[in-house]
């Protein structure tokens, strides 16, 4: 078993794009520091779909953001490594990181009804985003790249002239896809990318999101809640707990064969057409994050709990190849 220093999940045969290495994430309280992120280690690489996965309060989403350089006050990135290929994103100042934002790692936001300006034209949207890196960029150009992008998320040309009210929830989730990839960037990171969607649209925007990541050959990095979801679309999947990184490990091994108990029901929670029977979700309630239980984060609430899961904090390992666990267990 090796211990895992921002390897883990590491894929022979593909270049690596992404590196995250014992990422902290914190936010100051008057009652203390809460760790939303604590210690987080995981690799991309080239052309991969990644999910993160978890409870409301895991840390996925912050881990998302933190990649994008976008915790504000009281939040801050306490420590650890993000590297773009050979490239440390950390240390870059604001105006070096606006230069990469976008143009090699761009974010699908989580609320597009939220995320688009309500008093400016979708075609402003584009101008805004292509001309903050191609200031030389003219109108013909940025039409041509309006109309190349919209047909590409499955929609007309002439919406490029709509305001975000005058289109659907679906709709305006593809034009942020299609904004995210205007300068064809190495990363997309979906953050939660169908909530408040009904399943016909989920489905729908999903197609939409692998038409455009097989298209540009760019790996992605899928935010999520929903188990189901997420198996359809992702190569590996990463369970998070309570700001940790809990297993990680190819989407059908994991499926399959969960090693980690809070992995195992969340699987064992997701409804089957095969079975009928009484719904079952995971015992208890998450831990505070100001005031966290010691050892391992879940042994209050796990249902295979050892002696020494209250008193030592389980590392991050790999159990078999390419499947990394953390639990006393293995």
């Amino acid at each position: 078993m090796t211990s895992a220093v921002g390897t883990a999940g590491a894929t022979v045969g593909q270049a690596e794009v992404l590196r995250v290495a014992d990422l902290r994430v914190q936010f100051r309280t008057p009652q203390g520091i809460v760790k939303a992120v604590d210690g987080v280690s995981f690799t991309l690489h080239e052309g991969e779909r990644f999910g993160l996965v978890g409870e409301s309060g895991s840390g996925k989403s912050t881990t998302a953001l933190a990649i994008m350089r976008m915790i504000r006050p009281p939040g801050r990135i306490a420590g650890g490594q993000i590297s773009l290929g050979e490239r440390e994103l950390i240390g870059l100042s604001e105006e070096q990181f606006r230069q990469v934002r976008l143009a090699e790692i761009a974010m699908v936001p989580q609320g597009a009804m939220n995320s688009l300006n309500p008093v400016r034209r979708i075609r402003d949207h584009f101008k805004d985003s292509i001309r903050a890196h191609e200031r030389g960029a003219t109108d013909t150009q940025i039409k041509d790249r309006i109309a190349e992008l919209l047909p590409l998320v499955g929609l007309r040309e002439e919406a490029a002239d709509l305001y975000p009210h005058e289109l659907s929830g679906g709709m305006k989730q593809r034009v942020c896809i299609a904004l995210s990839i205007v300068l064809q960037p190495r990363v997309i990171i979906a953050d939660e990318p169908t909530s408040a969607l009904d399943v016909v649209v989920q489905r729908q925007v999903m197609q939409t999101l692998e038409t455009v990541q097989e298209r540009l050959g760019a790996a992605v990095i899928l935010v999520g809640h929903d188990m189901g979801l997420l198996a359809q679309f992702v190569d590996r999947l990463g369970v998070m707990y309570a700001g940790k990184l809990v297993e990680i490990a190819p989407i059908k091994e994991l499926l399959r064969d969960p090693l980690h108990p809070y992995s195992q029901l969340l699987i064992a929670s997701l409804p089957t057409l095969e079975e009928r029977g009484v719904f079952r979700g995971v015992p208890g309630l998450p831990p505070s994050l100001l005031h966290p239980p010691g050892g391992c984060l879940f042994h209050p609430r796990c249902p295979k709990r050892l002696p020494q899961c209250s008193v030592e904090a389980p590392p991050l390992r790999e159990i078999r190849p390419g499947h990394w666990a953390a639990c006393h267990l293995y």
